[in-house]
């Protein structure tokens, strides 16, 4: 470009345009990334609260199903009553599942939307960490973030997280 060129696109509009621009990104990554630290923060405080309940404890823990293949386990603790296994369920909203339900109806504000009953999910992974334990006890829980709501009754099996501590005390607590 010449001399003469970069003047004609260096002007007072220009830099105005050029200013706006690089504030609204500026803003954008400092929003993001207060965001990204909010939510890491957040999670923080949701897996201290899970692993509490026991004395010691595996995440994200792959196990083997019995017929050649393995299946994802959120948590293991290892409580005073024996292995809990945590299916981990972050879902915003009000909740209604049963345990006869074949799917689950999730109400959020206009929206609408449903998932599989995780029990059977849950039955299956109990079922896996059974066969590695040998005579410890193995129990498994659903457990619902704060973010999420059951007006009708928590289904069996199923627990919100501010309620794990109480039906999991730690060990030495008792």
């Amino acid at each position: 470009m010449t001399e003469s060129a970069l003047r004609t696109l260096d002007t007072p509009q220009n830099r105005l345009i050029l200013t706006a621009v690089a504030f609204v990104m500026a803003s954008a990554l400092v929003y993001y990334v207060f965001r990204a630290w909010r939510r890491r923060a957040e999670f923080r405080r949701l897996e201290e609260s899970i692993i509490a309940a026991g004395s010691e404890h595996l995440r994200n823990v792959l196990v083997p199903d019995g017929m050649g293949a393995v299946m994802h386990i959120d948590y293991l603790l290892l409580t005073s009553r024996g292995v809990l296994v945590i299916d981990l369920r972050d879902i915003r909203g009000n909740i209604f599942g049963g345990d006869q339900m074949t799917e689950w109806t999730v109400m959020s504000g206009a929206s609408r939307s449903t998932f599989q009953n995780p029990q059977h999910a849950l039955y299956d992974r109990v079922a896996a960490v059974r066969a590695l334990c040998g005579d410890l006890p193995v129990e498994g829980r659903i457990l619902f973030t704060r973010r999420g709501k059951f007006p009708k009754g928590l289904p069996r099996w199923t627990l919100m997280v501010d309620s794990l501590r109480a039906e999991f005390p730690a060990a030495d607590s008792e």
